[in-house]
Formats: structure tokens, C-alpha cells, sequence
């Protein structure tokens, strides 16, 4: 059974960090790249960053570049995700997902997500 267990999330205020972590279970974890998404109150599904064995890591929006890292840890079949000075509008529901062989941000594509981790940031 193919199962994605996102955890790590929690109430930090602005400025602070976070390490999420995506544990991946029942399927080869080299053939999938993971995604980590993240939906704000009222808004749409975003794609925050996403790692495969051929790519490495990658970064989507602007307003994380330099403070969001993604790593994995291929023994352990999990990924994380670093987030460091964090701000309110980081505040959202973050989902990890899987989608076969390369990356993208097309959360359509996707075809496993885990149940998602709750990150607010807020004084």
C-alpha cells in the first residue's frame, strides 16, 4: 500500500523554523520525485518544492527561495523540508505528494499525497 506520512507542523512565530518531514512507504521511493504543496485558508493548492534522484531539489515560488530547503533521505525514504524565517502568509496546509519520474509543480500530476501537516505562523 502506497502511503505518504507528512508530519512536522505546528504553531512558530514569524521569523522562526520548521522541519517538515514526508515518510514514504510501499512503492520504490528512486522511481517517484515528492512534492511539497501547501494550501492557504481560501486559496488554491501551491507547489513549494520537489526532489528526485535525477534533478536534485527544486524551488518554486519566489517567495520561498532562499528559505525553504528540500532534502531526502533515500535510506529512510523520507523528505524534508527546512523552512527557515518564516512569515504569516507561510501560514497553510503543507501535503507531500508523489508523482512518477520528474518533477513538476502541476499538482494534477500527482497521484499519492499524504494527509497533510498544519504550519501557522503567527505572534
Amino acid at each position: 500500500e502506497v502511503q505518504l506520512q507528512a508530519s512536522g507542523g505546528g504553531l512558530v512565530q514569524p521569523g522562526g523554523s520548521l522541519r517538515l518531514s514526508c515518510a514514504a512507504s510501499g512503492f520504490t521511493f528512486d522511481d517517484y520525485a515528492i512534492g511539497w504543496f501547501r494550501q492557504a485558508p481560501g486559496k488554491g493548492r501551491e507547489g513549494v518544492s520537489c526532489i528526485s534522484s535525477s534533478e536534485g531539489s527544486l524551488v518554486y515560488p519566489d517567495s520561498v527561495k532562499g528559505r525553504f530547503t528540500i532534502s531526502s533521505d533515500n535510506a529512510k525514504n523520507t523528505v524534508y523540508l527546512q523552512m527557515n524565517s518564516l512569515k504569516a502568509e507561510d501560514t497553510a496546509v503543507y501535503y507531500c505528494a508523489r508523482v512518477p519520474g520528474l518533477c513538476n509543480s502541476w499538482y494534477m500530476d500527482y497521484d499519492y499525497w499524504g494527509q497533510g501537516t498544519l504550519v501557522t505562523v503567527s505572534s
